[in-house]
């Protein structure tokens, strides 16, 4: 039986320090017991002697100093896992919340993981469809990768979010595929979103749903993606699955880390984030990919919104080190109704090579890739130029340009939040988009290949 300690020194805000402790170690679990017998869960920050600074997970109201008692458990944080977790809905704490039974865990995992060895590591190559042709055409996840989304206050982040758990499939493959998705911080309007979304298209049955709403604690938050990413290595590297995690919204997440830090009244870093930011979003995002001599893999997506529309905001900034590429939404396509309003240009998948071309999608892909995102560049140019000099100021070939951009955001980028496009849909759009300028303009891509389908 684990000792009672009726030693609470003072509770500030989250925190609560106990004083004549023995054997207890850093991220232990512990119960808080008040003179009603309710019961409360914390988790030990830091020790210093036989002092314990532990969090608390609900708020500390009620909590006597003189005949509250606190109980060690002598474990970390744990998400019971099993397979029957597919179509089921959880809160940041791995409890269930749809109304069903509880799950009967096969293990209980340690939810704070280890990041994968680098040499244990397998490259990214395989091609993840996500029916979105922004993404598929130019910007390619594949399998094992990390890519976020950068987006921004009141953009359609969690339309995108929602269409892509929905439409994610790995091509000509028949493992199985799974979806885990953890919603960090969001409305209760939002969590709705989601839920009804994945339910009304049968794809609630493959995914594994993390809620964690705006009004629970700030510790909540910071378990959330970790009980995700838990999930996601258990049905990956136990189970064999192909695992896409997204992660909405990060900012979310880093604020909660920033209230948690500066009650502990630890030096802010940038911004008024702790300075360990960086290695705390590693620890989440080096958790995904594929490992040698396992066959499932996990693919992550976190999304963030940028405050201020800004990329060089510490959590845009200190993401883009860890991950491979990001997806960047624009306020500007937004704003003419684009959807979804993903700026291509900005955007990078820096493993797109790498999951394209014969074999995987179509020997024309990387050729057609190159030639648009420089087609559309130009056609961008052209558009500025007649804003400030006039459209009588354009050659003939800056107008066919000017109207390509226009086709390209329309045809290509604009395919609503509805429509799973398959990847040759998307080249073939491509490729018809690629007519509008003439043969001599195509320099990126080979002859035969232009015999092959320019001029079809």
């Amino acid at each position: 039986m684990s000792k009672e300690y009726r030693t609470i020194q003072e509770v500030a805000g989250p925190l609560m320090l106990v004083r004549g402790v023995e054997n207890v170690t850093y991220n232990e679990l512990g119960e808080i017991e008040l003179a009603s017998g309710e019961k409360r869960r914390c988790k030990v920050l830091e020790i210093d002697g036989g002092n314990a600074l532990v969090q608390l997970f609900e708020d500390s109201t009620g909590i006597n100093l003189s005949n509250s008692k606190v109980r060690f458990l002598g474990r970390a944080m744990e998400l019971g896992v099993s397979g029957d977790m597919l179509g089921r809905v959880f809160d940041g704490m791995g409890r269930t919340i749809d109304g069903g039974p509880d799950i009967l865990p096969e293990k209980r995992m340690d939810i704070n993981g280890l990041p994968m060895n680098p040499a244990a590591r397998d490259y990214p190559s395989e091609f993840i469809q996500t029916g979105v042709s922004a993404i598929d055409g130019l910007n390619t996840l594949v399998r094992g990768q990390k890519l976020p989304i950068f987006s921004a206050s009141g953009l359609p982040h969690a339309q995108l979010a929602a269409q892509i758990a929905r439409q994610a499939q790995v091509l000509g493959s028949s493992e199985p595929f799974a979806v885990v998705f953890a919603a960090i911080g969001i409305t209760f309007e939002e969590a709705h979103f989601f839920e009804e979304s994945f339910r009304e298209t049968g794809a609630l049955d493959r995914t594994v749903l993390f809620v964690n709403l705006a009004n629970d604690p700030a510790v909540e938050r910071i378990s959330t993606p970790r009980m995700a990413l838990t999930a996601a290595e258990y049905l990956a590297f136990e189970k064999d699955m192909h695992v896409l995690v997204i992660l909405t919204d990060i900012t979310n997440y880093a604020d909660a880390l920033r209230e948690v830090s500066a009650a502990r009244k630890e030096v802010p870093g940038r911004r008024g984030y702790p300075g360990y930011m960086y290695t705390d979003l590693a620890t989440m995002y080096e958790r995904a990919g594929r490992q040698r001599g396992k066959k499932g893999s996990i693919t992550l997506i976190p999304i963030l919104t940028m405050p201020e529309d800004d990329k060089t905001h510490p959590i845009p900034d200190l993401t883009g080190y860890i991950t491979e590429g990001q997806i960047i939404l624009s306020r500007e396509l937004y704003r003419r109704g684009v959807q979804p309003p993903i700026d291509v240009l900005p955007s990078l998948s820096r493993l797109k090579d790498k999951g394209i071309g014969e074999g995987r999608t179509r020997a024309d892909h990387a050729a057609t890739m190159n030639q648009l995102f420089a087609a559309y560049a130009r056609g961008k140019d052209a558009k500025e130029l007649m804003v400030i000099l006039g459209e009588a100021a354009l050659t003939d070939i800056d107008l066919l340009y000017a109207k390509f951009a226009d086709e390209f955001e329309e045809k290509y980028i604009n395919q609503g939040y509805r429509s799973n496009r398959s990847i040759e849909e998307t080249l073939d759009i491509g490729w018809e988009l690629l007519r509008i300028l003439p043969r001599s303009e195509l320099k990126r891509i080979s002859d035969s290949m232009l015999d092959q389908y320019y001029d079809k």
